[in-house]
């Protein structure tokens, strides 16, 4: 079986929604039941041979890299990248460039996710010609987030930015896990601000690229407010997961 064994894990983003939490930290390094939300994120990782793992950083970046340093003391290996100006989702995949492996995981640092990401990669793997895939879930739910729409073969064909004007009778919740080909650099502009969603996914679709959706029923909750935090940890207690 195929594996992967890298993940690239964005934590640039400045934490407003979290204030005052992320007035002193960035917003991976909230605490769920007293450890980092990026930890929870790596130690589920590594449960499924992902230790190598690219980091971007721009607000209060020495939290991050003075607590997890380079990685060796919990298993693992961490490079960063350190934003002037915040890159965007995908310009902080330009970043890496030469240091991507063929194919890579990727969250944001936001997300908290308990996928198991050995099924994620073989259902990759099983794909025609796959340049991507990102979990998804079919809603009429989506005032918040950005949706996309699917063929029978789970392809994305078109993707409807936030906000929205109109009802979609075949909306996919866009959620913030994805397995890449490092061959989506080719359409991202080192250098330049720029977004998964909004920018990179676009350009996929109008090349005709295969960009597929993923369906599964693993729990992962995008972390931006207190009630979601308080969500999160609500299911580690429930489901024994305090170690």
């Amino acid at each position: 079986m195929r594996k992967i064994n890298q993940a690239v894990i964005l934590c640039a983003g400045l934490g407003t929604r979290l204030r005052p939490l992320t007035d002193n930290m960035p917003k991976p390094m909230v605490p769920i039941l007293g450890k980092p939300m990026l930890l929870w994120n790596i130690e589920q990782f590594k449960k499924y041979g992902v230790i190598n793992f690219k980091i971007n950083l721009y607000h209060l970046p020495d939290v991050i890299k003075n607590y997890f340093g380079d990685g060796s003391k919990f298993g693992v290996k961490i490079e960063y990248s350190f934003e002037k100006e915040i890159l965007g989702t995908a310009g902080a995949l330009g970043e890496f460039d030469k240091k991507l492996d063929d194919f890579f995981f990727l969250i944001y640092g936001d997300v908290v996710s308990f996928i198991d990401y050995n099924k994620m990669a073989v259902k990759f793997f099983g794909l025609e010609k796959p340049i991507g895939m990102q979990r998804v879930g079919l809603t009429s739910n989506y005032g918040d987030a950005n949706v996309a729409e699917l063929d029978h073969n789970n392809k994305f064909v078109t993707v409807y930015i936030k906000p929205h004007s109109e009802i979609y009778s075949n909306a996919y919740r866009m959620r913030g896990s994805f397995i890449f080909s490092k061959k989506v650099l080719n359409y991202i502009e080192k250098g330049k601000c720029s977004e998964i969603s909004k920018n990179l996914l676009p350009k996929l679709i109008e090349n005709d690229e295969n960009f597929y959706g993923y369906e599964c029923d693993e729990f992962s909750k995008g972390v931006d407010t207190i009630d979601k935090l308080n969500e999160v940890e609500d299911y580690i207690r429930n489901n024994h997961m305090i170690i």
